[in-house]
């Protein structure tokens, strides 16, 4: 089973590699949902680490229903991680009545190759799994990223094996949003390839003024979950 960290910044991918991942998921802001990481960071990373790193293309939080100007920034920034030499894309883009947006998806998924592309969690606001599930299948998606549209993977446990079943062969379920150490076998014993967390922690910031509170990779949790995998 392949474990993929989603790594918020600089120190937490170099932490992720560091303790173990196969692949890091990067961006910025976890709290919110994650956006896509800033040129910096992008440069930073890849110059730094030598495991595969996935990067998110996301201009904003809240939806996933996009202005013209925002998916042309998604595509620009698409091409910059091919440019700096990234493995793969997470982004996706649904309709206002939260259906697969399957014009655009196809024209990030096509701009992204060679690399390869994950759908990400906007599979989890959709109405119909399984219409949406053959859509992604059809665009040439590599993965999706998904809890089984339940507020935690283990209470979409069920879901998520009536996808893998359907989809078997065609396309990766990559089950996310809450795995950790502790319930992590039931993803093993129901034959998942990958998973992907964050196994993070949260820090108080030290300022004064703008304290607020930091994410970061935890390498005991890392570490706690490859143990049971």
């Amino acid at each position: 089973m392949k474990l993929e960290i989603c790594a918020n910044s600089y120190d937490s991918a170099i932490t992720a590699e560091k303790f173990g991942a196969d692949r890091i998921e990067l961006c910025s802001e976890i709290s919110n949902g994650g956006i896509t990481p800033s040129y910096g960071m992008l440069t930073r990373v890849i110059d730094n680490i030598s495991i595969p790193a996935f990067v998110l293309i996301r201009p904003r939080s809240g939806n996933f229903v996009y202005s013209n100007q925002e998916f042309e920034i998604m595509k620009q920034n698409i091409n910059l991680c091919k440019k700096l030499g990234y493995q793969g894309i997470v982004s996706g883009v649904l309709n206002s009545n939260n259906s697969i947006d399957s014009k655009r998806t196809r024209v990030l998924v096509e701009l992204a190759k060679p690399l390869k592309f994950t759908f990400h969690r906007a599979f989890d606001c959709v109405n119909s799994p399984d219409i949406a599930l053959n859509q992604l299948c059809e665009l040439g998606v590599d993965r999706i990223l998904t809890s089984g549209q339940a507020p935690t993977p283990e209470a979409g446990l069920k879901q998520l094996k009536r996808l893998q079943k359907k989809s078997f062969g065609k396309i990766i379920l990559l089950p996310g949003g809450g795995i950790n150490s502790s319930n992590v076998e039931q993803f093993k014993k129901a034959g998942f390839a990958e998973i992907h967390t964050s196994a993070s922690s949260k820090k108080l910031s030290k300022s004064s003024l703008f304290s607020a509170e930091i994410t970061y990779s935890d390498p005991d949790k890392i570490k706690a979950i490859l143990n049971e995998i």
